[in-house]
């Protein structure tokens, strides 16, 4: 049995970092001492606006308008370049929706959209156009979801995604896994998360309670970019994560500008290493509307990953993947 979360009396710090996230361009920058003149038609609205935890504003270097945490959440007016080839569901998520909220694209694994909401909005977001409104399994709508993976004893794993699920409060998280853990057939969940980088204050008493609690294997992976992302708090909630017994992995997407640099992505794996985090999958970028910009070509990702095979022992080597719609699994990049 799954042992009850004590709710705190006032709402967790997380929360009010949360709640206090920079949502401004004009703010951000003027925290980091740059100069918004110094950026080409900054829009004011792109229908997916800023948000970014000052936590994480922290880690950015100050005058420095290319700093590579600053790229990957800026607006920038390239967003709203058309680009050929890229799209408002670049995955064809909608058609592998059986019903609101549940994605099984997969053999053996299903993934929930538990929520829209994120601690940050990562500008390459694949997931930037998604319909989070009309497919999103909330508290009141998550029967459905647990119907089908009832009738679908093939389904061993559940992958919990959004949005990020961690932006849930622990009790909505427990009420979530607590019906999970009673479908027999379910073995392993999985929580794919961006929280405990760019919030590490998320992990917290009350959340690894919740992760011992667990009666199913437990699998986190993060989402880290680059080095500079990982501070020492970043390091600490990471190994406090693994403490809890569940096994941490990485995935990272190749961006132009932040992290298509071997010396950048062999710092970062050794970074994760030192975390308890072991990496899992280096993306080539799905091409939705309004990344373009940050897309690497996959010749250059090749050279990349033959040189940080000369750099890394071969466990801190990510797989160098694409996602395809309609594939049954991610696609490898062969050289």
């Amino acid at each position: 049995m799954i042992p009850r979360i004590a709710l705190p009396e006032h709402k967790p710090a997380w929360q009010q970092q949360l709640a206090d996230a920079v949502r401004s361009g004009t703010e951000l920058l003027q925290l980091l001492d740059i100069d918004p003149a110094r950026f080409n038609s900054l829009p004011l609205d792109t229908g997916f606006p800023l948000r970014v935890p000052r936590a994480f504003v922290a880690r950015m270097e100050k005058g420095n308008a290319n700093d590579p945490l600053l790229r990957q959440v800026l607006p920038l007016g390239a967003e709203a370049q058309a680009a050929e080839g890229f799209s408002v569901d670049p995955l064809d998520e909608a058609g592998a929706m059986p019903v609101p909220g549940l994605l099984h694209k997969y053999h053996g694994r299903a993934l929930l959209t538990v929520t829209g909401a994120c601690a940050v909005h990562c500008r390459y977001c694949f997931r930037r156009h998604f319909p989070y409104r009309e497919a999103n399994p909330s508290s009141e709508h998550w029967q459905p979801a647990i119907g089908y993976l009832h009738g679908h004893p093939e389904i061993g794993e559940v992958i919990l995604s959004g949005g990020d699920p961690l932006s849930l409060t622990d009790r909505r998280l427990q009420a979530l896994t607590g019906r999970l853990a009673a479908i027999p057939h379910l073995h392993t969940l999985r929580i794919h998360t961006r929280m405990p980088v760019v919030l590490p204050a998320r992990v917290d008493a009350g959340l690894l309670e919740w992760l011992r609690g667990q009666t199913l294997k437990v699998v986190v992976v993060v989402h880290c970019n680059h080095p500079n992302e990982i501070d020492a708090h970043v390091r600490s909630s990471l190994l406090a994560l693994s403490g809890t017994g569940a096994t941490l992995f990485n995935q990272s997407v190749l961006l132009r500008g932040v992290n298509d640099d071997v010396a950048v992505l062999a710092g970062l794996g050794r970074s994760l290493f030192t975390a308890g985090v072991l990496p899992y999958y280096l993306h080539q970028l799905d091409r939705v509307q309004g990344a373009a910009h940050f897309a690497v070509p996959d010749r250059e990702a090749l050279q990349l990953m033959a040189g940080l095979r000369r750099e890394l022992p071969g466990y801190l080597v990510p797989r160098l993947v694409r996602e395809q719609p309609g594939a049954n699994s991610k696609v490898p990049l062969a050289d």
